[in-house]
C-alpha cells in the first residue's frame, strides 16, 4: 500500500502528465489541421508548419515518457503504459517534403490522427489514475 507521500507525489506527477498530454494534444490537433490543408493542396510552407507542430508534440511526448518513468518509480512499477512515441517516422517526414504527393499527405495525416488518438487515450487513463489516487487520500 502506498503511503501519503507516495500518493501525493503520484498525483503531482499525474497532473504534470495531463499538462504535457494537453500540450501534445494541442500540437497534434494543429498538425492534423495543417495535414488536412496539405491534402487539399498545401505546399512547402504548409509542410514546414505541420512538421513544426509535430516536433513540438514530440518534445511534449518525450516529457510524457520521462514523467511515466517517474510515476512508475514512485508507485513501484505501475502497469499503466509503456513508453509512448509518435507514429510519424523519419522516412515519412522525408517523404512528405521530398515527394509532397497526395498519397504521402494522406498517410502523414493518418499517422498524426493515430498519434492524437493515443495521446487522448493515455490522457483518459491519467484522469482515471488521478481519481483512484485521490480516493487513497
Amino acid at each position: 500500500m502506498a503511503n501519503d507521500l507516495q500518493v501525493n507525489q503520484a498525483i503531482n506527477l499525474t497532473n504534470q502528465l495531463i499538462g504535457e498530454l494537453d500540450q501534445a494534444e494541442r500540437q497534434l490537433s494543429s498538425a492534423r489541421n495543417w495535414g488536412f490543408l496539405d491534402v487539399l493542396g498545401g505546399g512547402l510552407i504548409t509542410d514546414l508548419i505541420k512538421h513544426s507542430k509535430l516536433n513540438n508534440a514530440k518534445i511534449a511526448m518525450d516529457r510524457v515518457n520521462y514523467l511515466l518513468q517517474e510515476l512508475r518509480r514512485v508507485l513501484g512499477g505501475i502497469s499503466m503504459a509503456g513508453d509512448y512515441s509518435m507514429n510519424v517516422s523519419g522516412f515519412a517526414t522525408f517523404a512528405d517534403f521530398f515527394f509532397d504527393s497526395g498519397i504521402v499527405d494522406v498517410y502523414m495525416t493518418a499517422k498524426i490522427m493515430s498519434s492524437l488518438n493515443e495521446v487522448r487515450n493515455l490522457k483518459n487513463r491519467c484522469y482515471e489514475l488521478r481519481s483512484r489516487l485521490s480516493n487513497l487520500r
